[in-house]
């Protein structure tokens, strides 16, 4: 058996709802929150890799590599912005991020 097209999509589907569930569901963790985007550009890479590989086409590889230097530096700046806020505040809830308004 071979792993064809419907495969890499398959696990790209699943990725990418476990990532927007991971947003909707749980909206009290701000890591979990960039983990989950980090998981839907996972899924569209898999998609554009898959997609690329299937039509013999370098593009969507060379897509997925922007949506990788995107993804890294918003973890990059997610993160230190998460710590700054850490360092004023004391904790990280994203309820308590409402008072950050002037």
């Amino acid at each position: 058996m071979t792993i064809g097209l419907g495969h890499y999509l398959t696990v790209g589907a699943i990725l990418f709802v476990l990532g927007v569930l991971g947003i909707f569901i749980n909206r009290k963790n701000v890591i979990v929150i960039l983990m989950s985007v980090e998981m839907i550009l996972l899924a569209v890479n898999i998609n554009l890799v898959a997609f690329s590989a299937f039509l013999h086409d370098l593009s969507g590889q060379i897509f997925a590599m922007f949506v990788l230097t995107v993804a890294a530096g918003e973890a990059a700046i997610g993160l230190a912005i998460l710590v700054i806020y850490f360092r004023n505040r004391g904790t990280i809830a994203v309820d308590d991020i409402n008072m950050m308004k002037g």
